[in-house]
């Protein structure tokens, strides 16, 4: 099948998704206005379906979720809570939060008004991102916190910002820099570069941040994706790290590490929680002392996440 052909017929299942899902057509009604066959009308739809061309939202409210957002918004005085419902047959760790997040993303690019918002980095961030709907927003100015620059000169596979941009038809800042320095002297001096500086301003400026959470165990995102090394996760380890956010590796406490890598971290410093929101989103029991401690010490406030995390972190 040619490319035009195969255009041709996302199109037309794009149509069809169109018709079943949104104005609520029979899949004989859909056969009737497209002039094809029931059989081919029910196939399309599903055609819709599997390429990625609807994203389904469920609006309707689950008592236990909201039961369990009250509640860690109470218990860590944060701003804003989701809490979605858990697979228990699912080991994804973006599932269901990836849509919430999209849902709250969108609603703040919705805005009339100009907002800057900044963008972190990771797996459920660029799943959220996936799920936007295109839009235009020239009016609104999108930041990366973070680097852009795997340890290899390659740009980071999991820096969303141009993925983003590409959606939203935004004013896209992204960090040209690598994501952990070779030293603290070349991060600052990458820093003090004129191109550097004003997206580092912008960044501080965030009226909302989405960032997500990884965490320090053997197969932390920070050394799999090739930015620290086995003995600079194992010195952070042995230090006491539990989590890190944009790179920057902290406690139980949420206190940020001495030294060891975080004195070579490229990314911008998380914008103020006094001024602006700050969304974490992560669920999943390896990142559980990561999230507690982020919200304990109100390094975000606040948390898109699932329900058994949000139920383990209430007894925690």
């Amino acid at each position: 099948m040619n490319s035009r052909t195969e255009n041709a017929r996302l199109d037309e299942a794009a149509r069809a998704g169109w018709l079943y899902y949104v104005a609520g057509n029979t899949q004989d009604q859909i056969a009737t206005k497209l002039g094809v066959s029931r059989q081919s009308a029910q196939r399309l739809v599903s055609l819709a379906m599997s390429e990625g061309l609807i994203k389904v939202r469920v609006d309707h409210p689950i008592a236990n979720c909201l039961d369990l957002a009250a509640r860690l918004r109470s218990r860590f005085a944060l701003d804003l809570v989701e809490v979605t419902p858990s697979d228990p047959d699912s080991s994804s760790t973006t599932i269901g939060i990836a849509q919430a997040a999209a849902a709250e993303i969108e609603k703040w690019l919705r805005s009339a008004e100009p907002i800057v918002m900044a963008i972190g980095t990771g797996r459920t961030l660029k799943a959220a991102i996936e799920q936007l709907p295109p839009m235009e927003c020239p009016h609104h100015k999108v930041v990366s916190l973070t680097g852009n620059i795997s340890p290899d000169g390659s740009a980071a596979f999991y820096n969303v910002i141009f993925n983003m941009a590409d959606t939203i038809k935004a004013r896209s800042f992204p960090m040209p820099l690598p994501a952990i320095a070779s030293s603290p002297e070349e991060r600052k001096m990458l820093h003090s570069q004129p191109l550097i500086q004003p997206t580092l301003a912008l960044a501080a400026q965030a009226d909302v941040t989405f960032v997500g959470v990884g965490d320090m165990g053997p197969k932390a995102p920070l050394y799999e994706d090739g930015f620290i090394t086995e003995a600079e996760l194992k010195a952070l380890q042995k230090a006491g790290a539990v989590g890190e956010i944009v790179g920057w590796a902290f406690d139980r406490d949420g206190r940020l590490i001495d030294g060891i890598t975080n004195d070579r971290v490229a990314s911008a410093p998380l914008p103020s929680r006094e001024r602006s929101l700050v969304v974490a989103l992560a669920m999943g029991e390896r990142k559980l002392p990561g999230i507690l401690a982020a919200i304990t010490r109100r390094l975000v406030n606040g948390l898109i996440t699932d329900e058994s995390t949000a139920a383990a972190l209430l007894a925690g």
